[in-house]
């Protein structure tokens, strides 16, 4: 029996300007304000790891460096905190992708979970060093409320791609 959630439609490439726009708007809800909230999860670095997954040809550990640099001026953050664990998480995403590509989207969260939390790993040993006190361990909250996201922001990041069904019976295909 053949699953019949599987969706007939083809998809077209992503266009590089959704792509920005996309991250872009992860940045501006990054900087918006929600003091010590937390589970309130990283946008930038999870639409970063979906067009790391998605497109890992276009986006990678370039865009992670220059967006991790934006949200460490933006939240006045260590300089290089966001970048360093940005570049890391976009590494491991585009190691990744093939594999991730090929589960559906409660197993694609499986796999952002680890990626993320190892992220935020990477900007409390940074903070440590740097002489600061320890967030507590409901700052990794953000990176289980992130994955939570996956499904949702995967088919809003989506839906410009499909291309409309529409029946041509002079086509081939």
């Amino acid at each position: 029996m053949q699953p019949t959630h599987r969706s007939n439609r083809i998809l077209q490439p992503a266009r590089p300007w959704f792509i920005y726009f996309s991250l872009v708007a992860a940045l501006v809800l990054t900087y918006i304000p929600t003091g010590r909230l937390p589970a309130v999860p990283e946008w930038v670095a999870l639409v970063l790891v979906f067009w790391c997954i998605r497109e890992p040809g276009r986006i990678g550990m370039m865009s992670g460096f220059v967006f991790g640099l934006l949200v460490d001026i933006g939240q006045g953050a260590a300089m290089g905190q966001h970048a360093l664990a940005y570049v890391i998480l976009a590494f491991m995403a585009n190691g990744l992708s093939r594999r991730v590509l090929w589960f559906g989207s409660l197993q694609q969260a499986a796999h952002v979970l680890p990626m993320l939390l190892v992220a935020q790993a990477v900007m409390v040993l940074v903070r440590l060093a740097a002489g600061a006190e320890f967030p507590g361990w409901t700052y990794f909250l953000s990176s289980l409320s992130a994955a939570v996201m996956w499904g949702p922001l995967s088919f809003l990041l989506m839906l410009p791609q499909y291309q409309p069904v529409e029946r041509d019976d002079n086509r081939p295909i």
